[in-house]
């Protein structure tokens, strides 16, 4: 069933607005998140609550009883919703008590006592989960008036997962939040935020089914979230995923927990700085998708340890204090499995940096036939910064063994996406599904297998000049290891022009000679107007 689509997107805001004045706009999201999670948690709770409850009337299930007693022990069973992958929320924890006591001159600490109650079943379920509610209302400059009415906005009937079954309605309502947040809080919000469309080139180019997925710089999640609903598209189970990620600003990560609580998805999400405390130094991962910070300086290289596993050589020669760019990819190269892909949004400037410690990077990841593709992005993809990005496609799955992708160590697919995509507003661009269609088809095309007799599947690739090129790594290093695409795919051909040659220039010669008589009008209406002067 497709997703009914959330119309609301003024009243959302105003409910964060209600914000304003007492709370700084990069900090509304610490206070409204909460809330929409500490929802989910009640109205799954009553919605399972509710199924149970029906399993105890009904003849037909193992669970029906008469006993009253037996009723009423089974409906107050923790074990009973932990099963069934909710919790048993407190009745002052629910959303209806906040919603009952929304007026209440004390509800800041009616709030804070629901988190204080839902964060002690989250931290005996899962070490993990620890301090991912805490007290802020009491201690923050919020009237009882703006949280009141933040409560009344968020109980309206359409933002209900029990009226909307099928909507993800509070998921979507976070992904909301989580976007107008980081257009409103500027260049900083970047480090938590990936624009969706973006997400979902990602997704469709790595097309993550099964298998370990790993994000070590995974701010808020949106990542995991979007391998979620690629999974459901494609009929898939969630269950067939495994959820790894690393996140270095605690308040981010406790988006990102959130996030993956409201999805009901098993994840394992460390805190730390990938780069120097790689918390997952065993894991190997099937799909990396990732959006690390961009051209990080000052990152302290020297403080890895000799001979850290990720370095394809001495760390004098294989990073730079300048850049952390290439240390990310050395990163993600040392967490793929042996056919593992990574998808990484990367600065432009990493296709051609010529700083020795990540031009050497790059040259042994040409070399050594680790670069499947690269994407060029178009501008103003991003909310948050204006620095143009790609997509670096990494693979060890290039060797053809697999049955459905064809041999091509040695060639590396180019993609310029440059002058794709729709400006959604003055400053932000969005690809359309066509977009992210064609560029995704373009990449399975080029790697897959070539169809068998009677097939229409994958490997009917061709270049496409302006678009796309399959260039061989000797190419590559002709051109001193650059891996812009549009020096490899030159110029889109033009249209052909059926108009014949004597006819165009006769038609030519007469619009030119019409010009020339506007031009010679226009020059002594000029001479008689100085005249006048």
């Amino acid at each position: 069933m497709p997703k009914a689509d959330i119309n609301f997107e003024k009243e959302l805001w105003d409910a964060a607005n209600e914000l304003r004045g007492a709370v700084s706009e990069n900090n509304y999201k610490n206070y409204i998140l909460p809330l929409v999670f500490l929802k989910h948690l009640s109205e799954r709770y009553d919605i399972v609550h509710d199924q149970i409850e029906g399993l105890l009337n009904d003849p037909k299930s193992d669970y029906y009883t008469q006993d009253k007693s037996e009723v009423q022990y089974v409906l107050e069973d923790r074990d009973e919703y932990r099963s069934r992958n909710t919790f048993k929320i407190p009745a002052k924890a629910s959303w209806q008590y906040l919603k009952d006591n929304a007026e209440q001159d004390d509800i800041k600490v009616i709030i804070d006592d629901a988190f204080d109650a839902i964060q002690d079943l989250l931290t005996e379920n899962n070490s993990q989960l620890n301090n991912l509610l805490p007290r802020i209302f009491v201690k923050s400059e919020l009237s009882a008036k703006q949280v009141s009415g933040i409560i009344n906005l968020l109980s309206h009937p359409k933002f209900s997962e029990k009226e909307n079954p099928e909507s993800d309605i509070l998921g979507r309502i976070y992904e909301f939040y989580i976007g107008r947040f980081a257009m409103a809080e500027g260049s900083g919000a970047g480090q938590f935020f990936t624009p969706g469309s973006i997400v979902r080139l990602l997704t469709d180019l790595l097309e993550p089914y099964k298998g370990r997925i790993f994000d070590p710089a995974c701010g808020s999640g949106g990542m995991f979230v979007q391998s979620l609903k690629f999974i459901k598209e494609h009929d898939g189970d969630k269950s067939d995923i495994s959820i790894y990620g690393q996140e270095m600003t605690a308040q981010t990560m406790r988006l990102c927990l959130m996030n993956l609580l409201l999805r009901d998805l098993s994840f394992d999400i460390k805190l730390g700085n990938s780069l120097l405390d790689d918390k997952f130094p065993d894991l190997k991962a099937d799909f990396i998708l990732a959006n690390p910070p961009f051209n990080v300086s000052n990152w302290h290289p020297e403080d890895l340890p000799d001979g850290d596993p990720r370095l394809f050589g001495p760390k004098e020669e294989f990073t730079t204090d300048g850049s952390a760019n290439y240390m990310w990819m050395q990163t993600f190269w040392n967490h793929l499995s042996d056919t593992g892909t990574a998808g990484i949004v990367m600065a432009n400037g990493a296709m051609t940096s010529n700083t020795k410690g990540e031009k050497n990077v790059r040259q042994h990841m040409v070399d050594n036939g680790m670069i499947d593709g690269i994407v060029r992005l178009p501008d103003k993809l991003f909310l948050t910064t204006g620095i143009p990005a790609c997509i670096f496609l990494l693979s060890k799955n290039r060797d053809g063994n697999d049955g459905k992708h064809r041999e091509r160590k040695n060639e590396i697919l180019f993609i310029d996406a440059s002058k794709m995509g729709t400006m959604a507003s003055r400053k932000l661009r969005v690809f359309s599904d066509d977009d992210i269609t064609k560029i995704s088809n373009t990449y399975h095309s080029w790697r897959n297998a070539p169809p068998l007799e009677g097939d229409t599947g994958g490997g009917n690739y061709e270049d496409t000049p302006g678009f796309c090129k399959s260039a061989s790594l000797e190419e590559v290093q002709k051109q001193d290891y650059k891996l812009t695409p549009g020096i490899y795919v030159g110029v889109e051909e033009a249209e052909a022009d059926s108009e014949p040659f004597e006819e165009k220039m006769e038609r030519l010669k007469a619009e030119l000679m019409g010009q020339f008589e506007k031009g010679e009008e226009l020059k002594e209406k000029i001479i008689k107007n100085f005249e006048r002067i």
